[in-house]
């Protein structure tokens, strides 16, 4: 099997999962994962025979993929704001819509300040790396429910060499507050699709993501943004901003429950695609 009827035969094999765009660009991923080649180096090198080992990986990734296996638990690694992550089965894979709320922060701060903030449920850390990145200055925190997403999430700020405070917390127990200084941000992503819409949800994310990162209960789908909303009241000094990423169903609510709790200018924003998926508050 040479490199190029390998690949033709990956995409082939996909296009029942994904479309064609998306199916090509797993297609490069597992093709570079396996070979180290990147695309230029393939096309070059089209009719290179796959050696065994090779030819292992790519069916081992091929059957990977077909059971609906994220390419980036594959290949180990994601991209993010133009950065490299380390990714596994104890982290979401970081997502645009995510970037579009980090550029909405730094956006609102452009003069790199030396603020404090803190993200809640940090996952693999994307969020406070980068805005670390873009504000060495800043002290920045992160919290997470999970020892293997702070595990994760330490990993891939000491590979960007960016120190950050974790703190192993469930956001929900009441002393969560407690163990955090005053802040000048808060920011999350935190769970917001009710359970009932997991059975609608992708193979890959329904069986290979962490649940309790993405699902709350049906009768509760504000639970998160609702007990963040309290935390942030209780730690953020006056003139602090909340941001969240939110259910695109569930804008209205969100910032009906900001401003029940008081909270002013409460903003909803769209992201690329037109739907509402961020919300920014501030405290008076």
């Amino acid at each position: 099997m040479t490199i190029q009827s390998a690949f033709a035969n990956l995409t082939s094999a996909l296009r029942p999962m994904y479309d064609m765009r998306e199916a090509a660009n797993i297609g490069h991923l597992l093709m570079e994962h396996i070979t180290g080649l990147g695309k230029l180096d393939r096309i070059v090198h089209k009719d290179m025979d796959l050696t065994p080992p090779w030819e292992a990986r790519y069916n081992e990734g091929l059957e990977q993929l077909l059971a609906g296996r994220p390419i980036q638990h594959i290949t180990g690694k994601s991209w993010f704001y133009g950065m490299e992550l380390i990714v596994n089965d104890q982290v979401l894979i970081p997502r645009p819509e995510t970037e579009e709320l980090v550029e909405w922060v730094l956006l609102d701060h452009p003069s790199q300040p030396a603020l404090r903030l803190l993200d809640i449920g940090t996952g693999s850390g994307c969020i406070p790396i980068a805005l670390k990145k873009h504000w060495p200055s800043a002290d920045i925190w992160a919290m997470d429910v999970s020892p293997g997403a702070l595990s994760v999430a330490g990993r891939n700020a000491q590979m960007q060499h960016t120190p950050i405070n974790f703190v192993q917390q469930d956001v929900l127990e009441p002393k969560a507050a407690a163990l955090l200084p005053c802040l000048n941000i808060i920011i999350s992503n935190p769970p917001y699709i009710p359970e009932k819409e997991k059975a609608d949800m992708a193979v890959n994310v329904q069986h290979f993501e962490p649940s309790a990162a993405l699902f709350v209960p049906d009768n509760d789908p504000l639970l998160f943004y609702r007990r963040i909303g309290q935390l942030a009241m209780e730690r953020l000094d006056p003139g602090g901003k909340l941001y969240f990423e939110i259910h695109e169903d569930y804008g209205p609510e969100v910032k009906a429950e900001l401003e029940k709790q008081r909270f002013h200018d409460v903003i909803l924003k769209k992201d690329m695609f037109g739907k509402n998926r961020m919300v920014r508050a501030s405290k008076a």
